[in-house]
Order: structure tokens, then C-alpha cells, then sequence
């Protein structure tokens, strides 16, 4: 798996980067109708999509990392080094998603262990996430991952319930 950066060039996302990712995000309209991150779970649009990667690198702390394998696009994985909050020292794992073809492949696990290790890298020795409370597949899937939940709160964009998770790098 090899992670690339996310860069908008001209201040706009480059089209075929756009329709790909589009692609991930419909392949996983389940997630999008827990989450109520989009307007219609069924009718992810390329303009959505934009705008919502658009938001994620508008934050100085933020990094969208494009997961692919062989070339094609397997997954997405959004980063945040600083959590707004100063009293939380840890990076977070803001989302993280594998093409739904590609669920319980391993595709997950792999995408997951290469973000940590770009923290462990930058010399961070924990991650933080959150998982909404709707989501017992994604507590799962964390847990197994060897996070813990240390708490529980409303997410900061759409006061969602939320488990958060710790894990030591």
C-alpha cells in the first residue's frame, strides 16, 4: 500500500482525484447514513465530496492521505496533528475508510497501521479518534486495533454522540 498526500493544486482539487474518491465515498453510503456527513447517502456527488475535502484541508493541522494499491484507490484516511482541544496532546485519526469492496480484507488494518506509523514517525507516541456511537462495526473494528475508549462526547461539527478512542504508539 502506498499513502499519498492529498494537495489541492490552484487552490482546487484535480478532477480525476475528485471522481475516484467520489467513487470511495458512494462504494460506502452505509457509512454516510450513520453519519449524516452528506446530503443523501445514495446520491454522493463529486460537488460533496469537494466540499468536504475542501473543509478537511482548510485545517493548518490537517492531512488527507490517499491509500492505493496497485494503483487503484483503496482508501482515505484524514489526519489532524493538533485536536483543537490544548489539553489533548495526541494526533487523531479523523477518517479513515476502505473501499466497501474491500471490507474485511485487511485493506482497513493496513491503511490504519501505515497512518500510526506516520505519527510514530513524526515522533508522536499515541492516536486518538472518535467513533459515533451509531456505529458498533467501527467500535469493532478500532478495538481489535488495540484502541481503548477513554471517553465519551458530542463530535465538534454536528454535536453526534461519540466513543472516543486512545491508542499507545
Amino acid at each position: 500500500m502506498i499513502l499519498e498526500r492529498l494537495v489541492a493544486v490552484d487552490g482546487a482539487l484535480p478532477g480525476h482525484l475528485l471522481t475516484e474518491v467520489t467513487a470511495l465515498y458512494a462504494s460506502n453510503h452505509a457509512f454516510f447514513a450513520l453519519s449524516g456527513d452528506l446530503p443523501d447517502p445514495h446520491d454522493i456527488r463529486v460537488e460533496h465530496v469537494a466540499k468536504s475535502l475542501a473543509d478537511e484541508l482548510a485545517h493548518p493541522d490537517a492531512e488527507v492521505l490517499l491509500a492505493r494499491s496497485r494503483g487503484r484507490l483503496v482508501g482515505i484516511a484524514v489526519t489532524l496533528a493538533r485536536h483543537p482541544d490544548p489539553a489533548d496532546p495526541d494526533p487523531w485519526i479523523g477518517l479513515l475508510m476502505v473501499d466497501a469492496a474491500l471490507h474485511r480484507t485487511g485493506v482497513g488494518r493496513e491503511l490504519a497501521t501505515a497512518v500510526e506509523d506516520r505519527f510514530r514517525a513524526a515522533g508522536r507516541d499515541a492516536a486518538r479518534l472518535a467513533v459515533l456511537e451509531n456505529n458498533p462495526g467501527a467500535l469493532r473494528f478500532w478495538t481489535a486495533l488495540g484502541y481503548l475508549v477513554i471517553g465519551h462526547r458530542e463530535d465538534l461539527a454536528l454535536r453526534r454522540p461519540c466513543a472516543v478512542l486512545r491508542k499507545a504508539l
